[in-house]
Order: C-alpha cells, then structure tokens, then sequence
C-alpha cells in the first residue's frame, strides 16, 4: 500500500517538500539571528529560490516532451505556485519590511532603479498565472488559457533582466539566460511517440 502512495504521490511529495525547506531555513536563520543583514540575505534567499522553481517549472513540459515521462506534469502546477510564493516573499520582503510600504519611496524607485520595474512586471505575469492555474479558469479561457500560460517565459525573461539590472556582473543573468533559451529551443523539438501530448497536458491535473 505505501509503496502504490509513494509510486502516485511520491514525486508530488518531493516536490512539496523540497519547495518548503528554503522558507523553513529562512524562517529558523531569522528567529536565531544568524543574519548579518537579514533583509538583503532573505531578499537575495527568496529572490535564488523563486528563480530556481521557475526553472524547473520550465523544464517540466520539455521533460515529459523529450522523455515520455508524463508524471512530472502533475507537479508543474505546484511549481509554478511555488514560484509565485517565494516571488510574493521576495517583494513583501522588499515593500514592506525594506521600504515600509512607503510608497512615496516605492513609486519614485520605479523609474530610478530599472531593476524594479522588471522585477515587478515579472511578479505581476506570475500573479496572472497563478490566479488562473484552476480547472476553472482553464475552462473559462478555453484556447486562450493556454496563450496565457506562455507568458511564463516573458517572466521568465524579466526576471533575468532584473538580475542583470541587479547584479555587478553579468554573469548570473547570462546562466539563468542561456537555460531560458535552452528551454525554449527543447519546447519545440519534436517529441518522441511515446510523449505526444505530454506539452498540451492541463497544469491543473494532480
């Protein structure tokens, strides 16, 4: 019996707790005290984890394309709200606890640090997605859902220029970069027999 639970909920399981550690060390870093300088440490620490389930949330339609390994489907949807969560975190962190959700500081920094605004246009794409990730708003968009869902790679792109913007050297940018492209050269090689449809699979399937 446990062994049929772990075979149909296994890589779930792995999924969901693998997405939850960061938050946990963070959590357990910042009621410790271990931070030097907790808000640029947590910002720096949501901001790699969200990036890092972006990715995998991206690799998972090439995956199940290339291999036939359709099962990973199940899980791009968790990873997708993953991602929103720790993006969410990123900016709460960033607003409220760096700025204090003063917005006469927060609106100016829009247009004085470019990385702000790539940033925020990537969160606002990722919202969009996560609010309309259900069986139910698949259904109400129909052909249109699946546009949408595309979107992820616009973030995906903003989200790597807001590192550029961020960081002193290219370097991290051009690596999150070239995957992006990577993964977008691989969601358009054919799949193998034993894989077809895998790409058009619902996110909402569990």
């Amino acid at each position: 019996m446990m062994r049929t639970f772990l075979k149909r909920h296994g890589l779930k399981l792995v999924i969901h707790l693998g997405a939850l550690v960061p938050a946990v060390v963070m959590a357990l870093q910042l009621a410790r005290g271990s931070y030097l300088d907790p808000i640029r440490q947590m910002t720096t620490a949501s901001g790699n984890t969200a990036l890092a389930l972006l990715g995998l949330t991206l690799t998972c339609t090439p995956l199940a394309r290339l291999t036939g390994f359709r099962a990973v489907l199940r899980v791009r949807r968790p990873l997708g709200l993953y991602t929103f969560s720790y993006a969410a975190l990123h900016l709460l962190i960033f607003a409220g606890w760096d700025y204090g959700f003063a917005w006469d500081l927060l609106i100016p920094a829009l247009f004085t640090q470019r990385f702000v605004l790539a940033g925020l246009a990537a969160f606002v794409i990722l919202l969009a997605l996560a609010l309309t990730s259900t069986r139910g708003w698949q259904q109400r968009l129909g052909r249109w859902w699946k546009r949408l869902q595309r979107w992820v790679y616009a973030a995906a792109g903003l989200v790597v220029l807001h590192v550029l913007l961020l960081s002193k050297t290219p370097d991290k940018a051009l690596r999150y970069g070239i995957v992006l492209v990577l993964l977008l050269v691989l969601r358009w090689v054919p799949a193998r027999p034993s894989a077809q449809g895998a790409s058009s699979a619902p996110v909402t399937k569990d």
